[in-house]
């Protein structure tokens, strides 16, 4: 079978469009990766050439050397992927040491992967050892209500966390382990990469401040999932916060502790503070 009707590769495009279509990638905005299987490169290997020159990462993930991985391209629409995936994403293969990669499929007129490369791999890495290998995706998108709320809100993993719990039920469920804050940093570089990875030994979420969001997951549905639901109560806060000054009733701590303790899930005390409305 044809790389392009690989089902993973058709998940990946799905994926893409479906965060183009809820607004998230104005531009060439956002970038995804995955992390493939060995079943999934042997099925493809007759389609993947091996006439691109070997590049630097800008970063060395030694955990990852020698893996495949679909990505986007620098540069590229999401909204484009789905009319001609060949053109806008891509296979790569990392050397031996995981500090270089060559494409070996895709970029049909020229390119190469994300500008945040170095994120997605590092990322990556960090994931898939904290997973045991589990975790193979990683997303980046501009989502407006949680940019919005690094405005207004305390860049702390604590506040972030406890107001987006507050305000949809589902979100202590989805993401229990809170979410991570990465404040502004020059995006596509090897600082922010390294911030954002240290918050994913924790999380499995990051904002980027002023920028957008990072998830990591097993799969392209958890991982979107995961990315809609964090949007989705950021639009509900920004809409309390439109409204009120303040809250007149929310979900009190001990309150998630039931909620935790019917779903069975474990939520870190350090987010059950008592505070005022």
């Amino acid at each position: 079978m044809s790389v392009l009707g690989q089902s993973f590769v058709q998940g990946f495009i799905r994926m893409c469009s479906d965060g183009w279509d809820l607004g998230w990638h104005e531009r060439n905005g956002g970038n995804l990766s995955y992390r493939m299987k060995e079943e999934e490169v042997r099925a493809v290997e007759d389609e993947l050439k091996t006439d691109k020159p070997w590049q630097p990462i800008g970063t060395t993930v030694p955990s990852l050397a020698g893996e495949f991985f679909l990505v986007t391209g620098s540069g590229k629409y999401m909204r484009n992927v789905q009319l001609d995936p060949e053109a806008n994403i891509s296979i790569i293969e990392l050397d031996g040491k995981g500090e270089n990669f060559r494409i070996r499929w895709g970029m049909r007129d020229g390119g190469r992967p994300t500008s945040e490369l170095p994120s997605h791999l590092m990322n990556l890495e960090v994931k898939k050892i904290a997973t045991n290998g589990a975790c193979r995706v990683v997303y980046h998108a501009h989502c407006t209500n949680t940019i919005a709320l690094t405005f207004v809100l305390p860049l702390d993993s604590k506040v972030f966390t406890r107001e987006l719990w507050e305000c949809a039920t589902e979100c202590p469920v989805v993401f229990p382990q809170g979410i991570g804050v990465v404040p502004w940093m020059v995006p596509g570089g090897r600082d922010i990469a390294v911030a954002t990875s240290e918050l994913m030994k924790e999380f499995d979420v990051a904002v980027w401040a002023h920028h957008g969001i990072f998830c990591a997951g097993p799969d392209f549905d958890t991982t979107f999932g995961l990315m809609h639901t964090v949007e989705k109560s950021a639009e509900i806060l920004v809409k309390v916060l439109s409204m009120a000054p303040r809250k007149l009733q929310t979900i009190r701590p001990d309150e998630f502790r039931a909620l935790a303790k019917d779903f069975k899930v474990s939520l870190p005390e350090k987010f059950l503070f008592e505070k005022p409305f």
